[in-house]
């Protein structure tokens, strides 16, 4: 989990996430926090563990860990977040010793978390069903103002 640990302490990472967390500061609805990021990296790595899917561990959490920081960019001009966050990932996962394929696959499967099109990878299916599982729908105060189709939110828990 090296380069995972690197990715945490990277300066532009931590940029974006002060970013995100100063824009949600006042949010009713889901966070796009660390918590959340480390939710969908855990979920992510069981659903690999259970389907027994060949992902490496590393990989799966650079993901998750990057899945999100675009959303800043988004709350200021309404940016498709999945795709910025894909290219602000590509420079942080070079910084962090990741390899050219190892690139390709992470941003891919960013690219495609938010609406879960074009799933073509395993990562591409395991960390769309993650970020979905990673929400508590079931438990949130702000549920009946939320935008999210009822058929897509989470009302069980399943990890």
């Amino acid at each position: 989990m090296k380069r995972v640990n690197k990715i945490l302490n990277n300066h532009s990472y931590n940029l974006y996430m002060d970013k995100i967390n100063k824009a949600e500061t006042h949010r009713i609805f889901c966070l796009h926090n660390l918590e959340h990021l480390l939710d969908v990296a855990r979920i992510a790595y069981i659903l690999t563990l259970e389907r027994d899917v060949p992902l490496d561990k590393e990989i799966i959490y650079a993901s998750a860990l990057l899945h999100d920081i675009g959303r800043w960019q988004q709350y200021l001009d309404e940016s498709d977040h999945a795709l910025v966050s894909a290219e602000l990932a590509i420079d942080i996962l070079k910084a962090c010793d990741f390899n050219q394929q190892e690139i390709q696959l992470i941003i891919q499967a960013i690219k495609k978390h938010r609406e879960g099109n074009d799933l073509s990878t395993d990562l591409d299916f395991i960390l769309y069903e993650a970020d979905k599982q990673s929400r508590l729908c079931i438990n949130c105060k702000s549920s009946h103002q939320c935008m999210k189709k009822e058929d897509i939110k989470n009302q069980s828990i399943e990890y």
